[in-house]
């Protein structure tokens, strides 16, 4: 099983947030996942980033990949992916 770091959309019609959630690669975008690890307002400014670095670096330890988007807001963060 292949798993990744990736978003899934929640909030309203033109008004998205995101949640950073750790999913086998092949479900749907806001299908089943494994365990949320944080979230991500573009909305508001600056925006807001909310991740739980511990449980992030467990799955990076296990071998998830992060996407690029995540990876990006990883960065942002101070944990190196």
């Amino acid at each position: 099983m292949a798993v990744r770091l990736r978003l899934t959309r929640i909030g309203a019609r033109k008004d998205p947030i995101w949640r950073v959630v750790v999913a086998d690669q092949r479900s749907q975008r806001d299908g089943r996942v494994i365990e949320t690890v944080g979230h991500y307002n573009p909305q508001t400014n600056p925006s807001a980033i909310t991740i739980d670095e511990e449980r992030v670096r467990h799955w990076l330890a296990q071998g998830a990949q992060p996407t690029q988007t995540v990876r990006k807001l990883l960065r942002t963060q101070g944990i190196a992916a």
